[in-house]
């Protein structure tokens, strides 16, 4: 086959949808398929033998962090140039509604899948009397799809419940023998506590932005002087959070990649997710892999990943109460080596080899239920689907 994958995010960003992205076209690549990548225009051209096709960006008055691409007719001319198999549109929401459109409007077979909760990121930013209008923008764009995915069990529910069409679960993964215990090193945790490595040493990995809700850990902070929190990331807030923790034991990295990630994780104690709006989480498979107990906010999509006393521990949302009692059961310290060991166990489970042939599947799929409305309609699949 030949895919087009459009996306609202690529190289040289990182984030969990770039990850799954890299691992899913490393994988098509390796079984002779042609991939072609349309992204926001960063400077890639190319990606383990995909073409990487970018398109004009721009800057939102409203979210200076990053640019973005919006809805632009190259990507129709795109789409004719390469002429693909299949049409896969990831995170539609800006330019990828011009794959939405010129794939329907070309007559391509479309899969679609949801990673970023949107109407959820809505109540951070004063925004929620818009969420039925932005529900019903993302259902109109994901229904025009033959098969939609995402990421979680969770939001599979809450997405029929919006009467998403034809949702299946794309599974998790993480790079299992990249993120490992053995990564351990005295000197990152040196840096990540700024000397006091006799603390309890938490850790938070991601884009430092309100929806991650990380000024929820400041009161934990400020009541317990034995505990320091390393901040992993970049973001429209970071400025914000500077000041939030100015006087605690904080210490903001910037971003960090490759093997000083690494290092960062199997360096800390525990990773502390607070947020409620992931549909997944990426950072928790890469905590865990890296020999590290979760201590997570309880939502739908984490409680999959973490199960409290075994591979984490989970607090109430907006109980600072709740999440102190979390961190206290770590200084059991038999506990604590049982998380440990648990969490890299579980992880195991996980590699990308399993999510990288399921999205295979899911192409086929694709083309399948694309034949099956040809029967119906006018519409005529450019691939014969062999049973």
């Amino acid at each position: 086959m030949k895919i087009a994958i459009i996306t609202e995010t690529f190289l040289p960003s990182t984030d969990g949808v770039v990850t799954r992205l890299k691992e899913s076209i490393k994988y098509l690549r390796s079984q002779d398929h042609e991939v072609v990548v349309i992204a926001p225009d960063f400077g890639v051209t190319e990606y383990e033998g995909a073409v990487v096709e970018g398109v004009k960006t721009t800057r939102m008055p409203f979210y200076r962090y990053r640019e973005f691409s919006l809805p632009q007719r190259r990507v129709k001319d795109l789409l004719k140039k390469h002429d693909p198999d299949l049409v896969h549109v990831v995170n539609p929401a800006l330019v990828g509604v011009s794959g939405v459109y010129y794939a329907d409007k070309l007559n391509y077979p479309l899969i679609a899948s949801y990673h970023t909760h949107v109407p959820k990121y809505l109540d951070y930013y004063r925004l929620y009397p818009f969420k039925p209008l932005v529900w019903w923008y993302f259902r109109k764009l994901h229904n025009y799809a033959d098969v939609n995915l995402c990421t979680s069990r969770a939001i599979k529910t809450e997405l029929d419940e919006k009467n998403f069409h034809n949702v299946s679960v794309w599974d998790r993964g993480v790079a299992v023998d990249h993120y490992h215990p053995r990564h351990k090193n005295e000197e990152m945790r040196d840096r990540l506590s700024a000397g006091r490595k006799e603390n309890k040493l938490l850790v938070f990995v991601g884009r430092l932005a309100p929806e991650k809700e990380i000024h929820k850990i400041m009161p934990l902070l400020e009541q317990r002087e034995d505990i320091s929190l390393a901040i992993v990331g970049d973001g429209p807030v970071k400025d914000e959070l500077e000041e939030t923790f100015k006087g605690t034991n904080t210490v903001f990295t910037g971003l960090m990649h490759g093997e000083e990630l690494a290092q960062a994780f199997a360096s800390s104690d525990a990773l502390i997710f607070p947020s409620v709006t992931e549909t997944l989480g990426l950072v928790i498979l890469e905590s865990m892999a890296s020999g590290l107990p979760v201590i997570a906010a309880k939502s739908g999509p984490t409680m999959e990943q973490v199960e409290d006393g075994k591979t984490g521990l989970l607090f109430e949302n907006e109980n600072t109460h709740s999440m102190i009692q979390a961190i206290e059961r770590l200084e059991d310290e038999e506990l604590y080596q049982t998380l440990c060991k648990n969490a890299r166990q579980e992880a195991e489970k996980y590699s990308w080899q399993k999510p990288s042939e399921q999205i295979l599947e899911y192409y086929y799929k694709t083309l399948k239920v694309f034949d099956e409305q040809a029967a119906t309609t006018s519409k005529k699949s450019k691939v014969k689907v062999t049973e």
